[in-house]
């Protein structure tokens, strides 16, 4: 999979300043952009936020068509497989790219986390229409972002930290004015967002979700009942969302045999694994490595 900064060095050949940290970058997009991104969708470990400022955006999101126009709001979430299939020639667009693990150190997330539509819970809904004005603040804050991001400020680094608080609490008064929350206790807040950090970091050793459990301290049927509630899918949905993402990129970028993926994502031998791939993907690994 690819993290921020690796993924911006297969689009652009350079990082898009010296002493970038790979965290955090914005940027204004267009057809051409946008359709470059279905080289890397679906592997990239970061959460991005686009802005449709003008034109329309038509995308399949885990298997389900979403159509975008202007001043709506696309949150792309970690694993997620998303192919474009549609930019209108006159297409503006700007986007946040956050990484997946600055994402959740931000206290705000905790806010967001409690919400009923926000797609960092319900990844399902990707989509968030804005009011003309709510989407020119929103714009602006982005805006914001890029000129801090390639500014001399010395305290660049905090005040992009800033900016992204705003920005998250913004979509937070946002969602607040279009849809009734559910209250979501503080504790059950934690153990979600503890799972979501544990997960990038373990899911290719541990399928089982008795390992995060234990991690957490509670008990595998009662994290299963939290991750089900608050996201409306299964612990085992986020772990095959994550394994196949990796497996997926391996099969494409790398030269390993699929018996080599098979005992990096730590399955059995190599039969259960084609057998997992071909349950999720449709196709056997080697005809996926085929298509590529």
């Amino acid at each position: 999979m690819y993290t921020l900064k690796e993924w911006w060095m297969l689009l652009d050949g350079k990082d898009p300043i010296n002493d970038w940290d790979g965290r955090m970058f914005c940027i204004e997009t267009d057809a051409e952009l946008t359709y470059r991104t279905n080289e890397t969708q679906g592997f990239l470990v970061c959460y991005t936020f686009t802005l449709i400022k003008k034109g329309s955006l038509t995308l399949i999101y885990n298997g389900r068509e979403i159509k975008l126009k202007q001043n709506d709001l696309y949150i792309y979430s970690p694993g997620m497989s998303v192919t474009i299939t549609d930019v209108s020639q006159d297409y503006k667009g700007i986007c946040l790219f956050i990484d997946e693990h600055t994402m959740f150190e931000n206290p705000s997330v905790r806010d967001l986390v409690s919400m009923e539509h926000m797609p960092i819970v319900r990844l399902s809904e990707p989509k968030l229409s804005l009011s003309a004005e709510d989407a020119t603040l929103l714009g602006n804050r982005m805006h914001e972002i890029i000129c801090y991001f390639y500014s001399d400020n010395i305290y660049r680094q905090q005040v992009l930290n800033m900016l992204y608080t705003i920005f998250m609490l913004d979509l937070l008064n946002f969602q607040e004015h279009s849809a009734v929350n559910r209250h979501i206790p503080p504790r059950i807040e934690e153990i979600f967002i503890g799972f979501n950090r544990l997960l990038p970091r373990h899911f290719a050793e541990h399928h089982d979700i008795g390992f995060y459990a234990d991690k957490l301290n509670i008990t595998p049927d009662y994290l299963s009942r939290i991750v089900k509630r608050i996201s409306g899918r299964t612990v085992i949905d986020y772990i095959n969302q994550m394994l196949m993402m990796e497996a997926s990129w391996l099969l494409k970028n790398s030269d390993n045999t699929i018996t080599q993926v098979a005992d990096a994502l730590h399955f059995a031998d190599s039969a259960s694994f084609s057998k997992f791939f071909s349950r999720l993907k449709g196709m056997t690994p080697k005809e996926y490595r085929a298509k590529k």
